[in-house]
């Protein structure tokens, strides 16, 4: 008889997260798993709770209910630093990506490699350069140069600058905000292909994005917020475009009949 691989245990458990602001319940009661190797793609309208929910992850706010748990450990957050230590990067929309600065310097910024000589640090540029140039190969993201300035970067290029500099990071989740938002066809192609990769690596990814076609064509799960709560779970080959909106706007049946319960 053969024995049976036991599941592997997700990255990250979330168990009855809730967060209040004063009167105001911006998540409620959410329960959700991420894996490794897989693209998550978190949806919903504006104000759902999709954000506050990825800012708990990212150690920017806490919790007011409910725990958190990476590979099995309870952990809590005090600080973005804390998620950063445990693993955990965040690419937003806006990269914070310094324009002046090269390649390797944006992926070392803070970190960067030092020798010191009588007692005097030097910057080790040439380890740097290698250790940017090995990360862009590996992501196939046509740069040939690590120590072009960021600001003659496309957009595409700028993601991959930040999804380097959360490798470097060490970061075992990659969190991506509206990572094609204002991009061309071609750029937001290789920006998706980017996001597969880190998984393909490894890397749980969780992708928040409005476009259904970027969701269906990168995503392995979605998971729909609706008024601060968890209101669905698909996998990609079990659904479409057209049921995910019916669960984000409230016209799906189980929305519908889960609202009228609570």
């Amino acid at each position: 008889m053969t024995a049976t691989a036991a599941p592997s245990l997700p990255l990250v458990i979330a168990r009855g997260i809730s967060k209040r602001f004063g009167a105001l319940t911006a998540l409620a009661n959410v329960d959700l798993e991420i894996h490794q190797g897989e693209v998550l793609a978190l949806l919903g309208d504006n104000g759902a709770g999709k954000s506050t929910f990825i800012k708990i992850l990212a150690g920017a706010h806490a919790q007011t209910d409910g725990t958190l748990s990476i590979d099995g450990a309870p952990v809590t957050f005090s600080s973005p630093q804390d998620a950063a230590d445990a693993g955990i990067a965040t690419i937003f929309q806006e990269l914070a990506l310094s324009e002046n600065l090269s390649i390797s310097e944006n992926v070392f910024l803070g970190r960067e490699i030092v020798r010191r000589v009588a007692g005097i640090p030097f910057l080790c540029r040439g380890a740097m350069k290698d250790r940017v140039g090995a990360l862009l190969k590996e992501l196939d993201a046509h740069i040939s140069d690590p120590e072009a300035p960021v600001g003659s970067l496309s957009g595409g290029q700028r993601q991959a600058v930040a999804i380097c500099r959360a490798l470097n990071l060490n970061a075992r989740l990659v969190i991506m905000d509206e990572p094609t938002a204002a991009l061309a066809v071609a750029e937001t192609r290789k920006v998706l292909s980017l996001v597969r990769r880190l998984a393909e690596r490894g890397c749980a990814v969780v992708l928040i994005s409005h476009n259904m076609a970027d969701v269906f064509e990168v995503a392995d799960r979605i998971v729909v917020f609706r008024r601060g709560r968890k209101v669905a779970e698909r996998r990609r080959e079990a659904s479409d475009p057209e049921e995910v909106v019916s669960l984000i706007t409230g016209a799906h049946p189980d929305v519908r009949a889960l609202e009228k319960a609570s």
